[in-house]
C-alpha cells in the first residue's frame, strides 16, 4: 500500500520569473493511507553576472561614451588642434619673413586651416571606430543609444573636416589681379 510519487519538472529561468513545466505521475493502488505531501521545489534566484559579462557591459558603455565624446570633439575642436594650428601659423610666418614662402595667403591661412581639418578629421575617425566597436558588443539600451549618437557625430565630423580640408565651405582668399592698389 505504498504510493510512489515521481515528480518530473523542468525549471527555466526567464528574466525575473521561473517557469516550471513538467508532470506528476502517481502510481499505486487505490488503498493509499492518505495523501502524501511533496515539498515544493526551491526557487532559484537569477545567477549573478559573471565578472566577464559585467566587464563586457561596462566596456561597451564606456566605449559608447568615449565615442560620443570624440565625435563632439571632432565638431568643436580640441586643444591638440589649436596647438597644431598655432604651430602651422608660426611656421608660416617664419617662411614669409625669410622669403621662402611662395604664396603668403596659403602659407599663413590655408595651412593652419587644413591642419585644423586634419586633426578634427582624425578625432572624427576615432569616434566612428570606437562607436562601431561599442555597437558590436553586448550592451545596455542606454549604451546603444549613446554609441549611435557617437557614430552620427563622428560621421558628421568626417564630413565637416573633409569640407574644410578641400575648401568646400570657403575658398582661400585671393589677391586681386590688377597691379594697382584700390582698383
Amino acid at each position: 500500500m505504498a504510493t510512489t510519487n515521481t515528480d518530473k519538472r523542468d525549471e527555466t529561468l526567464t528574466g525575473d520569473e521561473i517557469v516550471t513545466t513538467g508532470s506528476e505521475e502517481t502510481e499505486g493502488n487505490a488503498e493509499s493511507e492518505g495523501p502524501e505531501e511533496t515539498a515544493p521545489a526551491p526557487a532559484t534566484a537569477p545567477a549573478p553576472a559573471t565578472p566577464a559579462e559585467g566587464a563586457t557591459g561596462i566596456a561597451a558603455g564606456a566605449a559608447a561614451v568615449v565615442g560620443a565624446a570624440l565625435g563632439l570633439a571632432s565638431l568643436t575642436g580640441t586643444w591638440a588642434g589649436t596647438i597644431l594650428t598655432q604651430r602651422a601659423t608660426l611656421v608660416g610666418q617664419i617662411k614669409v619673413q625669410t622669403g621662402r614662402a611662395g604664396d603668403q595667403i596659403a602659407t599663413l591661412y590655408g595651412t593652419p586651416w587644413h591642419t585644423t581639418a586634419l586633426v578634427n578629421g582624425a578625432f572624427a575617425l576615432l569616434a566612428v571606430i570606437v562607436s562601431a566597436v561599442a555597437l558590436s558588443r553586448p550592451r545596455a539600451t542606454w549604451a546603444k543609444a549613446v554609441a549611435w549618437g557617437g557614430l552620427a557625430l563622428g560621421v558628421l565630423g568626417i564630413l565637416v573636416s573633409a569640407g574644410m580640408y578641400f575648401d568646400l565651405f570657403a575658398s582661400l582668399p585671393a589677391l586681386p589681379k590688377s597691379g594697382r592698389p584700390g582698383s
